[in-house]
């Protein structure tokens, strides 16, 4: 049984990770400031079902205070691993406020690295994001594609942050794993993303906002897959990035078509122009996960949208009032 520590625990990614950690008899400290970037009744919805269980322990804070991360490191550590999944995300988001992107994503990311010089714990992972290619990456995308010229301040807060992060590698020795994801979706996931976006509006009767002409492709990753990706990227591994995610590929189009068969009704689309700040296409290259971790995908996309539109509809009386505007 080893302790945990992990940020941003009751976001969609994170939650999933400290739940196959608790399934594994793991004890799990986790941190998060319950933001309102989205609808804070998503997060408590999910730290409700993590309290469950006594080997979960849960601080409201935020990881920009470096005195609450020291007082957190001196009662609980040091862990088997810090693993970073807090994080302001959202590509039109950054836009509008840079500022609490660099906060959270890079400053944030900076002060738990500081905690593995001073001892805390000797493997760090941070959560990264498929956004750090930009416009013209190769498909699918590699590790190694070009990242030195992010689209918007969320991606290139990212890319600061991974930068830190090999510094304190080169210089203090911290095992990092940074993990690239990818599309992520499922049960209770981000507002903001396309699936919970489309079966909201195509239950609920509203018109589906589509950015360009719905060609555009995603390629989508289960969370299930993409959490234990993240705990099997905890092995030692030096300073590696590693693409999760994005394995299977559909079109806006295509995937507002699935959702209409699943929720029973038909789609009212309205086609607007492309935003800037979006690609028009991203699929990620996982052969290096495959290699160094041995993951693989196992939830195709007729799975698990699914279990994505049953969840929605179990719990509409609340979800179909979050915000997806």
């Amino acid at each position: 049984m080893g302790v945990y520590f992990i940020t941003g625990a009751a976001g969609f990614i994170a939650s999933r990770v400290c739940q196959q950690l608790l399934e594994d008899d793991q004890i799990v400290i986790g941190i998060d400031n319950m933001n309102d970037a989205y609808d804070v009744r998503l997060k408590q919805w999910r730290l409700e079902r993590l309290r469950k269980n006594p080997a979960f322990i849960f601080y409201p804070d935020t990881i920009c205070d470096r005195k609450v991360l020291d007082h957190l490191a001196d009662h609980h550590g040091p862990f088997e691993a810090i693993i970073n999944l807090a994080a302001r995300a959202g590509v039109r988001q950054s836009v509008e406020d840079p500022w609490a992107f660099l906060d959270s994503n890079t400053t944030g990311t900076l002060n738990l690295l500081e905690l593995c010089r001073k001892g805390a714990s000797k493997k760090f992972l941070m959560a990264s994001t498929s956004s750090i290619y930009g416009s013209n990456a190769p498909l699918p995308t590699p590790e190694d594609a070009d990242s030195s010229h992010p689209l918007q301040p969320y991606a290139a807060s990212k890319k600061a942050a991974e930068v830190m992060a090999y510094s304190y590698h080169y210089l203090y020795g911290v095992d990092v794993s940074v993990v690239r994801y990818f599309t992520v979706y499922g049960p209770a996931g981000r507002p903001d993303l396309a699936m919970f976006r489309f079966t909201q509006w195509i239950a609920e009767g509203r018109p589906v906002r589509v950015n360009g002409d719905g060609n555009q492709t995603r390629g989508f990753t289960y969370i299930d897959d993409i959490a234990r990706g993240t705990i099997q990227a905890l092995k030692p591994l030096g300073y590696e990035i590693i693409n999760l995610g994005g394995h299977q590929t559909i079109s806006i189009n295509d995937l507002i078509t699935m959702i209409e068969e699943l929720v029973g009704k038909e789609a009212k689309i309205e086609y607007l122009p492309r935003h800037p700040a979006d690609m028009q296409a991203n699929w990620a290259n996982v052969e290096k996960a495959r290699r160094l971790l041995g993951w693989e995908p196992q939830v195709t996309l007729e799975m698990g949208v699914p279990r994505l539109v049953d969840w929605y509809l179990q719990e509409r009386s609340w979800v179909s009032q979050i915000n997806t505007d």
